[in-house]
């Protein structure tokens, strides 16, 4: 018997009683080895190249700061705004989105918090790959737990969440930006 590997080829011009022995030496098998290896990289590369469409460019206007202004604060205060409960000498008032467009619009209020996150995310915003990336995925989770909130017309639901997500925004304030705790308080 030689050393080396060994298949067998099968086919209806070869029954199983006539398959030939096919056998590499050490240096061939080693050389195949070698071939292999080295394509596999440009293997790689080109299924890359023509598998994956190259990302559109983008180019991002507002800072953080307009974009907190402008997009986050006031899809952030409709959803704060949205559900609470107001004691006072005249007794309980409950605020809750009565209609269909204003549980719409504490919806939308929540897609445009979630998808501020992934912008938050982009540079040139992102501050660092840590603990910026780490607030902004829970403000993303956040955000898509409130629509769900929404969807399923849970004030209750929308309260707590929107405690945790005022949370989210502190810590982030805290940790990026003190002096705009300081203003509001």
């Amino acid at each position: 018997m030689s050393r080396g590997r060994t298949s067998e080829i099968k086919s209806p011009a070869n029954p199983p009683d006539e398959t030939p022995d096919v056998t590499l030496g050490r240096n061939a098998t080693l050389r195949l080895c070698l071939l292999g290896l080295s394509l596999a990289p440009l293997s790689v590369l080109v299924v890359a190249a023509c598998g994956v469409p190259e990302p559109p460019p983008y180019k991002p206007f507002a800072d953080n700061k307009l974009l907190m202004k402008a997009v986050m604060e006031p899809a952030a205060d409709l959803i704060w705004a949205s559900v609470g409960t107001i004691l006072d000498k005249s007794g309980t008032t409950e605020i809750r989105p009565g209609s269909t467009e204003e549980w719409l619009a504490v919806r939308n209020a929540a897609v445009t918090v979630t998808e501020s996150g992934n912008l938050m995310m982009m540079v040139p915003r992102a501050k660092d790959g840590g603990e910026w990336m780490r607030l902004s995925t829970a403000m993303i989770d956040k955000g898509s737990e409130i629509v769900q909130a929404a969807d399923a017309k849970n004030p209750e639901k929308i309260f707590t969440l929107g405690g945790e997500l005022f949370d989210i925004c502190t810590n982030c304030h805290s940790k990026y930006k003190p002096a705009v705790l300081n203003t509001n308080q």
